[in-house]
């Protein structure tokens, strides 16, 4: 195996350096202005606090419907993501295992063909589409997540299904299981790693989620998710931003602990995606 040379590692390095700088500056930002005041954040906006100060989170809990707007995120979140692995999954086996048939093949590549369009393209029409049918709400956005994270999930889980031995499928129809059930007892245990993947995935996505909210939930503001409650800050709170920080770190929380204890479930679903089939 050839040696990496000097000069090489040094590039590498300072890329990496560069990359982590961008991801841990700005969240340094949020986290030290989150406890100062906003008179304190003008005259030094880059120093650490002088002293702790819980004012922002007292206010930003007393002050806001910040709960309510926590527990919407929370239901269209939890909902979309139990929708999508109740679907993904079973679409995905049932191409991977007729992937030979026309009818299938052409459903997984019309499925792949949004994995190519903007979704600046189809924000309009489907607007459109949900206002006539009447699903300006949480209902609709929830159908929407779900029918959004077929590209992507199909193609992850048509993958890694295609690359599992057949031969035991074969002999839970020996045993006597249906399809029902050997998909139930024999396929899902096996791609759990695309599962864990699946569910880490689309609940960052959804959480963290701006447009489709923005166009689906903007009749009411009883509906807002938390991403649509921060950009509303520069109007509520006279552009206070170290509000607007503390408000971004408690969002930032709950989805940084949920990748920490997840993270290897991403990477060991996503190689072993890449190199079945």
């Amino acid at each position: 195996m050839k040696r990496e040379g000097f000069g090489w590692k040094i590039a590498r390095n300072l890329f990496l350096l560069a990359g982590l700088g961008l991801i841990l500056v700005p969240l340094y930002l949020v986290v030290i202005n989150s406890f100062k005041t906003l008179e304190e954040a003008g005259r030094n906006f880059f120093s650490f606090p002088s002293s702790l100060n819980f004012v922002n989170f007292q206010s930003l809990f007393s002050n806001s419907n910040y709960w309510g707007f926590a527990v919407n995120s929370l239901i269209i979140s939890v909902i979309s993501v139990s929708l999508i692995l109740i679907l993904v999954p079973a679409v995905s086996y049932a191409i991977a295992r007729n992937y030979t048939k026309r009818y299938y093949k052409g459903i997984y590549f019309y499925l792949l063909m949004g994995l190519f369009i903007p979704s600046q393209v189809i924000m309009l029409p489907v607007t459109k589409l949900m206002t006539n049918l009447n699903l300006l709400n949480r209902q609709g956005l929830i159908l929407l997540y779900a029918a959004f994270s077929l590209t992507q999930g199909v193609f992850l889980f048509v993958n890694y299904i295609r690359g599992l031995p057949y031969e035991i499928e074969e002999s839970a129809y020996m045993d006597g299981c249906n399809v029902f059930q050997t998909y139930t007892k024999v396929v899902i245990p096996l791609v759990k790693p695309m599962i864990a993947t699946l569910i880490i995935m689309d609940l960052l996505w959804i959480w963290n989620d701006f447009m489709l909210p923005l166009l689906i939930l903007n009749r009411s503001q009883e509906n807002w998710t938390l991403p649509l409650f921060q950009y509303n800050f520069k109007t509520e709170y006279s552009f206070d931003y170290t509000m607007a920080f503390t408000a971004y770190l408690m969002s930032m929380l709950p989805m940084l602990i949920v990748y920490c204890f997840g993270q290897k479930h991403i990477i060991k679903g996503l190689t072993a995606g890449s190199v079945k089939g």
